[in-house]
């Protein structure tokens, strides 16, 4: 029998960040990160950026278009997937959450939260964890067609903390080069906003569970 008083332990949500912080930073690898990043930045986009071609009309006139890249493809698909036949294939929840693995290394090593080179095998220090969901048991084959609605609240802030996202990686920049050091506070911050945003992602876009994102940078 349990013990009433006993508090409960609140439930994991189904996608959680981490990020090792590191006592000392390399100040050479910090002043040129904007550099450095660029290669695997490169990557990076050309697995989740559009491809535009050049199509004619029957006049001869030259048009552009656009076709969404592989993230965009991931979402789609999967909406149609618990839309119809409510399942969620394990091998593209696989490839999506390495994707979004990379992308958090990716961005963890841009805003100088940590010194190592994003890998795109290798956890290192960026702990990216997204729960398997049970299609049939735990989400609402109509609820994709209106989450990016009902993230709206979380988009609207998430724009304000990434404004002091940015300015934190300014300070936190200087702050190395001259110190050697990340400020715990600011690392706390920037990490809790990747954070929040991961849960958003996962919520809205990734669509790998109906719990609704809480509004915290824990």
């Amino acid at each position: 029998m349990s013990d009433q008083n006993t508090p409960s332990v609140p439930i994991a949500y189904p996608a959680r960040l981490e990020v090792d912080y590191s006592a000392q930073y390399d100040r050479v690898k910090t002043l040129f990160r904007v550099v450095l990043i660029i290669p695997i930045a490169i990557i990076y986009g050309i697995l989740t950026a559009g491809v535009t071609r050049t199509v004619y009309d029957q006049s001869g006139q030259a048009a552009s278009t656009t076709s969404g890249g592989i993230a965009s493809g991931l979402f789609f698909a999967t909406l149609l997937m618990i839309l119809f036949r409510q399942r969620y294939p394990r091998w593209w929840f696989d490839f999506a959450r390495e994707l979004t693995r990379f992308g958090a290394r990716v961005c963890a090593y841009f805003v100088l939260v940590t010194d190592e080179y994003p890998s795109t095998v290798e956890e290192q220090k960026v702990h990216l964890e997204i729960d398997y969901p049970d299609a049939e048991r735990d989400l609402n084959r109509w609820l994709p067609l209106v989450k990016w609605l009902l993230a709206i609240p979380h988009f609207v802030i998430l724009f304000f903390l990434a404004v002091g996202a940015f300015f934190a990686v300014i300070v936190a920049w200087f702050a190395i080069l001259f110190t050697g050091r990340y400020p715990r506070g600011l690392f706390d911050y920037v990490v809790g906003v990747g954070r929040w945003g991961l849960r958003v992602e996962a919520y809205a876009f990734l669509l790998v569970t109906d719990r609704y994102p809480p509004f915290s940078l824990r």
